[in-house]
């Protein structure tokens, strides 16, 4: 059964195809794995079973029957806590949506299941997303696979434990300051932020609206990046409840393309300063594309601190203005991590209109001239995070002679959702305690097929995921 739950979503919808896999076989196999695994990773919080597998026969059945096959058939996913899946809890871990339960399908969802993948379940997620560490007071600490006594980082933890440990073939996440790529770099699979309304942000939990839908996207996140590739396509497309909704149609770019693709890399902005294993990442990472003949060049992008400041106020102090009236005398109710971020905003002074609107329209410059920047170089590599998955409540960190603090470490992802470029993330190196490090391909918007082809050089030279050293006979250790 490990090496069933390890196969990729891509190689499981092919063995389906081709009836080499029962789609029940292959459910079974993942729901084993969760019984096996959960109680110790803490990723999934609800969890599907009857309705998998009643699924699972009738996709067995359509595959007998010789009908036509959607390119996920009979794949098992998983889904991230605050995306509506029907029937579901759809809490965003927070007490205050205790017991709250999806009426209908976000359009994404809908379309993997047209596609024929199988929901699992869905998985944890910090308290209203507003943290790099899962956790909450409705179902507790989520544990990287890796490593229990760290964090897969967050908002979608649950969603990047539950697929480096096996307990789900690929899954969707959202992402706002680096929450499907910060996950993915923790724990040592793949994933993507799109450009925003590249794939629908319809039915998450808290809406992508107003400063969020400039931030704010869902994206895949598998083992492979042929399976964020699988997922992009069955997912992506306009919906009419997404204010950044636009009709790009999936294409691939042709290998003369990718040839003309010229790739900028620095391995630290200047300001925050990442581990030694981090850089060598990146360098790693430049190397291999290299070899496989991509001219890839030293670049240093300019206005990136701007954009960290930037993002702050549109995430962090803007945020803070929406979630006050929804947590106001239910202070007593907030799990620890969301405390912790209503204090740091509140130590800010506050957000007044003169100042949102003006870095509204800053953030607007800003991305101009970014882009302009990327007219010589489409693709950009750099870390993802100045550190790789850290122990539980731990918020600063000692890098070269600097203390390094917690959101300042996460400032490489922050950037790219106030400039609105789809990056991805791609497992390359570990640490010195063996801990995955993921580095970050940035592209142009609405180019996400490029970020993942150049991602798919790097994987192939980079030897890509690797079972969790710590899942020995099926259970983490310490």
């Amino acid at each position: 059964m490990g090496l069933l739950v390890h196969l990729t979503a891509t190689a499981m919808a092919e063995m389906v195809r081709r009836k080499k896999l029962s789609p029940t076989e292959l459910v079974q196999a993942h729901l084993d794995r969760i019984e096996q695994l959960n109680s110790q990773i803490n990723a999934l919080v609800s969890i599907d079973r009857d309705g998998a597998l009643k699924l699972a026969r009738a996709a067995e059945t359509t595959v007998m029957r010789g009908n036509q096959l959607g390119a996920l058939h009979g794949v098992p996913v998983t889904i991230k806590s605050s995306i509506d899946v029907a029937h579901l809890r759809c809490e965003a871990g927070t007490k205050l949506r205790a017991g709250y339960v999806a009426s209908a399908d976000a359009p994404l969802v809908a379309r993997l299941k047209s596609a024929g993948a199988i929901i699992l379940g869905t998985t944890n997620v910090p308290e209203m997303l507003m943290a790099y560490e899962t956790d909450n007071l409705l179902y507790g600490r989520t544990n990287n696979p890796w490593d229990v006594e760290r964090t897969p980082g967050g908002s979608s933890g649950g969603e990047a434990a539950a697929i480096a440990a096996g307990c789900s073939a690929a899954g969707v996440g959202s992402d706002g300051g680096g929450s499907i790529r910060v996950p993915a770099h923790f724990s040592g699979i793949c994933g993507l932020k799109p450009t925003p309304g590249r794939i629908p942000a319809t039915g998450h939990f808290p809406p992508c609206i107003g400063p969020f839908a400039l931030l704010g996207v869902v994206g895949p996140m598998a083992r492979s990046v042929a399976d964020l590739e699988l997922m992009l396509e069955a997912m992506a497309g306009p919906d009419k409840g997404d204010p950044c909704a636009a009709p790009v149609p999936i294409r691939r770019p042709t290998e003369a393309e990718m040839r003309r693709v010229r790739v900028g890399y620095f391995e630290d902005d200047g300001r925050t300063p990442v581990t030694p294993e981090t850089r060598a990442a990146v360098r790693t990472a430049a190397g291999a594309l290299k070899q496989q003949g991509f001219e890839v060049t030293p670049f240093q992008p300019q206005g990136l601190e701007q954009a960290r400041q930037s993002w702050w106020v549109l995430f962090g102090l803007a945020g803070g203005l929406i979630l006050g009236p929804m947590i106001a005398g239910h202070e007593s109710e907030l799990s620890p991590i969301l405390k912790e971020f209503v204090d740091i905003v509140a130590g800010e002074p506050p957000l007044t209109p003169e100042r949102l609107l003006n870095t509204w329209l800053e953030r607007d410059q800003l991305r101009a001239q970014f882009l302009t920047q990327m007219e010589e170089f489409a693709v950009l590599l750099c870390p993802t995070c100045s550190v790789p998955a850290f122990r539980h409540r731990e918020r600063q960190w000692h890098i070269d002679g600097k203390t390094v603090q917690y959101l300042d470490a996460m400032s490489y992802s922050q950037w790219f959702n106030l400039l609105g470029n789809p990056a991805a993330v791609v497992p390359v190196g570990s640490s010195s305690e063996g801990l995955p490090i993921g580095v970050q391909i940035v592209g142009r918007p609405y180019e996400e097929e490029v970020v993942l082809a150049i991602a798919a050089q790097i994987e192939r030279g980079c030897g890509g995921w690797k079972e969790p050293r710590n899942l020995q006979q099926g259970l983490p250790k310490h």
